[in-house]
């Protein structure tokens, strides 16, 4: 096994200090119609984690995000949550085993494929879980993410990963819906103090929205991040494949 280097001493490429990634869950409408012109005008590859109800009747137009060079993930199929929300009561992760969540990844995945002409190579899980089933039962399925996909990323984490040290199975993502410029530049700057890697999770982007991204804050936040020389601004698979292959030759 390779040997993990503490996170001072991890090497960004073309001299960068850290790396930032943006990211969308669900596949909303509203990405495709505020979301990727914002992001093309800026040169800024993204990553979107789709799940297949919400692809129907927009294949064309997310082959056509693909071909943009913006990545696309899986987020499952039906985008299971903890029962204790509302709107995923039907469908608790508490009533899942991990063969039922595995085939669902597969599932997914074979979808996108179908439809889209590729196939995901990171996963995000759904409202930030990774537990499923109850009490002496529960289980972690990130071994099942790491052994299907080169990253996983969560949620509700508000803070920059470690590249020398993350999960690459588990990594932090911090939500940007509904955050000002100025939050959004803390977090930016705190990740190039730390050498960190820093990844944004966005829902809807439009404005007024508490679980979307303002489409004026995304402007400014993908003209500071292209403006700043010192920050690498790709998708998750691509960061993801560099931390990857630092460690293996570290």
């Amino acid at each position: 096994m390779p040997t993990v280097p503490p996170a001072s001493s991890f090497a960004w490429p073309a001299g960068k200090r850290c790396a930032v990634s943006l990211s969308f869950d669900d596949g909303r409408v509203t990405q495709l119609e505020n979301g990727i012109s914002i992001l093309d005008s800026c040169g800024v590859k993204s990553t979107f984690y789709l799940t297949p109800p919400w692809m129907e009747q927009r294949h064309d137009a997310w082959r056509n995000v693909e071909r943009a060079g913006h990545e696309i993930g899986n987020h499952t199929v039906s985008h299971p949550c903890t029962g204790n929300l509302e709107f995923t009561r039907g469908n608790p992760i508490e009533d899942y085993t991990l063969e039922r969540m595995d085939a669902e990844l597969a599932q997914a995945n074979a979808i996108i494929e179908e439809k889209l002409g590729v196939t995901p190579t990171t996963f995000a899980y759904p409202c930030g879980g990774t537990f499923l089933g109850r009490g002496e039962d529960a289980q972690s399925y990130i071994p099942l993410v790491a052994k299907r996909f080169l990253a996983g990323r969560g949620y509700w984490e508000p803070y920059p990963n470690a590249p020398g040290l993350c999960d690459l199975a588990h990594l932090l993502g911090c939500s940007f819906d509904a955050l000002p410029f100025e939050t959004v530049k803390k977090l930016i700057d705190r990740t190039i103090a730390e050498g960190g890697w820093l990844i944004l999770v966005g829902h809807d982007v439009r404005p007024n929205d508490w679980q979307g991204v303002d489409p004026g804050v995304l402007r400014r936040i993908c003209h500071y991040l292209v403006e700043t020389d010192e920050i690498w601004v790709d998708t998750i698979a691509q960061i993801a494949r560099h931390v990857r292959d630092e460690r293996m030759n570290g």
